[in-house]
Order: C-alpha cells, then sequence, then structure tokens
C-alpha cells in the first residue's frame, strides 16, 4: 500500500464546519529528507471558522493565511477571523471563470481540470510566484493556504511546493486526491445545513489523481521542470533554495 493511501485520516485536521483541511509535509523529498510537518497546511475556506474551533487553530502556530480566491468571493462570504498574531495575505491567481468553458458530462474530468490548471498557470503567473515566495520565507510559516474548496488553487500551489521540494508526482498526485473525500464532507454538510441548495457539478467537488499527474507532466514538458516553470512566473533562486531549507527535514 502507499504511504499516502493511508494517511487521509492522519492528515486531515477536523473543524466544524472546514472539511479539507490538513497537513501537507511528510512525504519524501530531496536527498532522502522529508518533507517538515506542521509548517505547510492546505484548505478550504477558513470564512467558516468560529470561536468553536478557535483553540484548535491556535494550537497550530500558524502565522500567515495565504487566501486565493478571487476578490468577489472574498467579499461574499469574508475571511478568516482576524484573530491576534495571524497575518492574511490576499493572493488571486489571475485565471478565466470555468463556466467560459463548461464541462461536458461524459468526457474526461481529469482532463477538463488539467486544462483549467493550465489556463491557471499561464495567467496566474505573478500570484503564484507571490504565494511560492511567502511559502519560501520561513518568518511566514507555518502557513496555510486556502481557496473555496481547497482542491484546485490551493491543489496547483501545493503541487508546485512540493514538486519543488522533490516530492514524487504519484505522492503529490495522491495527496491531491485526497480532497475527494473533503468534498465528500462538504455534501454531508450541506445537505444538512442548506437542503434547498443545489448540488454542485463535478468538476466543484471531484479531484481525480490523473488530473495533477497530467498538469505536472505538460507543465514540464512546457518549461523543461517545475523549477523553470517557477523562474517564468518569477520565483527566484533564492526562493527555491529557501523552500528547501526550511520545509525540508
Amino acid at each position: 500500500m502507499s504511504g499516502v493511501d493511508a494517511t487521509e485520516v492522519d492528515r486531515h485536521i477536523p473543524f466544524g464546519t472546514i472539511f479539507n483541511f490538513r497537513d501537507a509535509g511528510g512525504y519524501a523529498g530531496h536527498d532522502g529528507r522529508t518533507v517538515r510537518r506542521g509548517r505547510l497546511y492546505r484548505s478550504d475556506s477558513l470564512h467558516r471558522l468560529n470561536e468553536d474551533d478557535r483553540d484548535a487553530f491556535t494550537a497550530l502556530g500558524i502565522r500567515t493565511v495565504i487566501d486565493l480566491r478571487r476578490s468577489h468571493e472574498v467579499e461574499r462570504d469574508g475571511r478568516v477571523p482576524d484573530w491576534p498574531g495571524l497575518t492574511y495575505r490576499h493572493i488571486h491567481p489571475e485565471h478565466a471563470e470555468w463556466g467560459q468553458v463548461p464541462y461536458e458530462s461524459g468526457t474526461s474530468l481529469a482532463r477538463y481540470l488539467a486544462d483549467r490548471y493550465a489556463d491557471l498557470a499561464q495567467t496566474g503567473t505573478a500570484g503564484l510566484a507571490e504565494a511560492l515566495g511567502l511559502i519560501s520565507d520561513a518568518t511566514s510559516g507555518p502557513v496555510v493556504v486556502h481557496c473555496v474548496a481547497g482542491k484546485d488553487r490551493t491543489g496547483i500551489v501545493c503541487a508546485l511546493t512540493l514538486a519543488v521540494l522533490g516530492v514524487a508526482d504519484d505522492e503529490i498526485a495522491a495527496d491531491y486526491a485526497l480532497s475527494s473525500a473533503a468534498s465528500e464532507r462538504f455534501s454531508a454538510w450541506l445537505a444538512a445545513t442548506t437542503p434547498a441548495a443545489e448540488e454542485l457539478p463535478p468538476p466543484f467537488l471531484a479531484s481525480p489523481s490523473d488530473t495533477m499527474l497530467l498538469f505536472l507532466a505538460e507543465l514540464r514538458e512546457g518549461y523543461g521542470s517545475v523549477e523553470g516553470y517557477l523562474r517564468h512566473a518569477g520565483v527566484t533562486d533564492a526562493q527555491l533554495a529557501a523552500l528547501r531549507d526550511h520545509l525540508l527535514d
């Protein structure tokens, strides 16, 4: 059994109304080193955190929240609570609305999502570089990165980070796929709390591992390596080195 297959329970950190909060550490990286636990977290939208979750969230020691949502999503739903010691950074990687290229039922969902991620990587370079730069700064950590569902924009940022750290593609893809269980938790909560809510379409819920395998392979085809893409986006060699220095044991 893959080490990743058994880690959904291990990685998932439960909160009352947050469903995709988990530690991105613990994977094997460069030169036999391991991605540090408790330094980089990923999540769905943190605007639902409340006082009931405050002690559990504070115990993680998080210093920086990177919110990847669009401005209208932040305005609509709000942001993480303004708790002491927490720095909030809103960084939106520019990308087209998915509705401009609707998903056609019966076609490959992994292919559809990988194409959306490739589009974001092309248009969202400034935002992705800024997010990776923040993660590379040891003084920002521990960091939590989130968007709405915590699987797409967040998945891209975490995949790029893990790739720089030397995590194998199949491990990155399996980590990405853990969001499927979170989508099930969210869907069950939504059905219980808002029975009249419309069911979300498949692209907003599914996280097939092949999506991330396609995205990473095609990014390398275009730029030679993930590091080559990130340099193109504006991430410096010093920041790439810093990522490895403080995120690898």
